[in-house]
């Protein structure tokens, strides 16, 4: 299959954003995926997804349009050129030393509620349904987007998590009860030296635990994206988009 998917960067509600699809000009997407990338990443580090994933799954070409938030913080003061984050995160965590996690997990992070609001802005800019919205991310991306996801007015189409873990813990808690229909993707190296697995379990079962139908893929690997998760994640989003 032959893809020219267009990109272009525009701005959507508080962030600079990119935005991709394959659709005829002018059309009305059938399912706009709002996809975050990770801390100390640039603002484009998810876009080439979004042709790969077409490609997994031509069906995304002919519905879907693809939007990639550039985070809030820059992060070129420290030594990171062109990197940016949602929020800033303690070394201990940044150096993979997982014994701080369950504590860490429980809080919610100084700067999170300013990249909320920032977040939100960009779903509120799309204008669409809610149930026409997926939202995701990689690492800190995926943070951000289930934070979001499980406090939007109404229930999102979906929610995709590309080795994430659980930060604001006794905040969402309360929360996921309430949203036992959203369907979840959710992806984790068993060899993660960032997020470690356990903290991946560890949101799996928040998740499950509150009635989520969640699909989870374990994979040999560190803090990275395999071809096996996205042709899953692929699969996924062609059912969200067949569900509308």
């Amino acid at each position: 299959m032959s893809l020219r998917p267009r990109h272009v960067r525009t701005k959507l509600g508080e962030l600079d954003c990119h935005v991709v699809d394959a659709l005829p000009e002018g059309a009305t997407p059938e399912l706009v995926v709002v996809l975050s990338h990770g801390f100390g990443a640039p603002g484009t580090d998810l876009v080439a997804l979004a042709p790969e994933l077409m490609m997994a799954a031509p069906r995304l070409a002919q519905g879907v349009r693809f939007v990639f938030p550039e985070a809030l913080l820059s992060l070129d003061a420290l030594g990171m050129p062109g990197g940016r984050a949602w929020f800033e995160i303690p070394m201990a965590i940044l150096m993979g030393q997982g014994r701080d996690w369950p504590q860490y997990s429980q809080t919610v992070p100084p700067g999170m509620p300013a990249a909320r609001r920032a977040l939100m802005s960009v779903v509120a800019a799309l204008q669409v349904p809610l149930n026409r919205v997926v939202l995701g991310g990689f690492s800190q991306g995926a943070m951000m987007s289930t934070d979001v996801a499980l406090r939007l007015e109404e229930c999102p189409a979906g929610l995709c998590l590309l080795s994430g873990a659980m930060v604001a813990g006794k905040e969402w808690e309360p929360k996921v009860r309430g949203r036992p229909a959203l369907p979840v993707f959710q992806g984790h190296g068993r060899q993660d030296p960032v997020l470690p697995f356990q903290e991946g379990e560890r949101l799996r079962d928040l998740l499950t635990g509150a009635g989520l139908p969640v699909e989870f893929l374990p994979f040999d690997g560190g803090h990275t994206i395999i071809t096996e998760e996205l042709e899953q994640l692929a699969a996924f989003l062609v059912k969200q988009l067949d569900g509308r």
